[in-house]
């Protein structure tokens, strides 16, 4: 059985009662279900890094992540977030470093050793041939972000599994189970990579607002136990990587955002070299 068969043979195998329209992203179909009474979300992936992220689903059982009720060839069954609390409502309300210290919460519950074996995880480094690319074509900014990365993937510290994509709008309010993860892209690196691309989000307007990313890097260094160094030069190297995909998929308009972060956080970096 694979997502060739359609999201027929999954509601028959799991006993599943459709609850909502479906969702199609770029990366995968979403059904809203119910089975036995209780919401779900039955996911059919359509890219390849989506079934390693269900592959890690499944390994994290739980703990900071949806909880995985069922998983089949290029199909998972995810338990449902019913809460209605936004992170990114928070960020844009005054309570961006409430935001910050819920995802670090979650991230680090993910992080945590689950005292079994590993599934199979793409390595990190892998991620960033797109932006080793945009250096060698576009040169400027992104010779920067691409020497930050080449550099922290050569030292790489606390190799953990990675969610890959950690961002507002993928650690949702799941009521009483609190904040958790969902789509992750299955990655194993250096734990620093998960928290870059909050300095993203959740839009440009919050991202790139003054004094914005100097505060959150303060607050984020602090609830994960990051060193504030590594961090900032995290953020360049995501912020390039992130430009360099954005260029890749056609969204050229985009880019200055991108790179106008990872502007901000190598202009911190000089000011903690300087001091």
């Amino acid at each position: 059985m694979t997502v060739n068969d359609g999201p027929k043979a999954y509601f028959d195998l799991w006993r599943l009662i459709p609850d909502g329209d479906p969702i199609v992203t770029h990366s995968s179909r979403l059904f809203p279900v119910r089975r036995d009474g209780e919401p779900a979300m039955l996911k059919l992936a359509t890219v390849p890094e989506e079934k390693w992220g269900a592959g890690l689903m499944v390994w994290w059982g739980g703990v900071g992540a949806a909880r995985v009720f069922e998983h089949k060839d290029d199909a998972i069954l995810l338990e449902r977030a019913t809460g209605r609390r936004s992170l990114a409502d928070m960020a844009r309300n005054g309570r961006d470093d409430q935001a910050s210290r819920i995802i670090c919460e979650a991230v680090a519950g993910l992080h945590a050793p689950r005292g079994m074996a590993l599934p199979s995880l793409i390595p990190l480094s892998d991620r960033f041939g797109s932006l080793e690319i945009a250096a060698q074509r576009e040169g400027g900014p992104f010779v920067r972000s691409a020497a930050a990365a080449r550099m922290l993937l050569s030292e790489p510290r606390d190799i953990v599994p990675l969610h890959g994509d950690i961002h507002h709008g993928n650690i949702l309010d799941f009521a009483e189970r609190g904040w958790l993860a969902i789509d992750p892209k299955g990655l194993l690196g250096d734990r620093g990579f998960d928290y870059a691309n909050l300095f993203c989000n959740p839009d440009h307007a919050v991202a790139t607002s003054p004094g914005r990313l100097a505060r959150q890097v303060s607050v984020v260094s602090e609830a994960a136990g990051l060193n504030r160094f590594r961090l900032l030069q995290w953020i360049v190297a995501w912020a390039g990587l992130s430009a360099a995909w954005l260029i890749e998929d056609g969204f050229d308009q985009h880019v200055p955002a991108a790179i106008y972060v990872a502007d901000i956080a190598a202009a911190e970096l000089d000011a903690v070299g300087a001091a």
